[in-house]
């Protein structure tokens, strides 16, 4: 699930990129509408990632929740409220795709009216991202302290799972704040992407031991 929470997450982002090109809301919108089966699949893909956090976050309490189920619970709620802001995430390429199809044919909208919202609906199509982010950072800080306390997975692996987890979830909300931006926003992320990623491969390779609560 880690590695088909990526291989799903990124295709969306550039599929929504693809569809919509252009320098102001008009012509993202025209672009919109001339590319609805993009649309269309990022809507498939943004849905699906819901169905990924959650998915994830239930595989994750059940190999954590011996060392300490309180945690696990904790972390669990962070990872399942990531995969509702998932699903709610997904009216907005719906709404963009409503409005660039002129879907209210029967009684048009005012054409600043229809950029005003489209404009509206990107930037929430913005933020949600950052603020789904921040539950995942805590959440999967969490997780991987508690995977380090277990010394199910290697060690070295568990202190970039917890260190990276916590830059995210300290620098997200600052970054929703307009505090931090890029090139640190960007470069920030390298650190949980090589611990989900080699996580994913060492559990399907090596699974996890056995905990150190239940080996006592």
């Amino acid at each position: 699930m880690f590695l088909f929470y990526i291989a799903t997450a990124f295709p969306d982002m550039l599929v929504s990129q693809r569809a919509m090109t252009g320098g102001d809301v008009a012509e993202k919108l025209r672009s919109i509408g001339q590319h609805v089966p993009l649309m269309r699949v990022s809507i498939v893909l943004t849905m699906i990632s819901f169905v990924d956090a959650v998915v994830l976050a239930v595989a994750l309490y059940g190999l954590t929740r011996d060392e300490d189920n309180e945690l696990a619970v904790l972390a669990l709620a962070c990872r399942l409220t990531e995969g509702m802001i998932n699903a709610i995430a997904t009216l907005v390429p719906v709404g963009l795709l409503w409005l660039a199809t002129q879907a209210g044919a029967t009684a048009p909208l005012d054409a600043s009216a229809v950029n005003a919202l489209a404009a509206f609906l990107m930037k929430v199509g913005g933020w949600l991202p950052n603020v789904a982010a921040t539950c995942f950072a805590v959440g999967s800080t969490i997780f991987a302290y508690l995977f380090l306390r277990a010394r199910s997975i290697p060690l070295w692996l568990a202190w970039v799972g917890v260190l990276g987890s916590a830059l995210i979830a300290i620098a997200l909300p600052l970054q929703l704040i307009g505090v931090l931006g890029s090139p640190v926003t960007d470069l920030m992320w390298i650190p949980i992407a090589v611990f989900e990623v080699v996580l994913g491969f060492w559990l399907l390779i090596k699974g996890v031991a056995t905990p150190a609560v239940r080996r006592a």
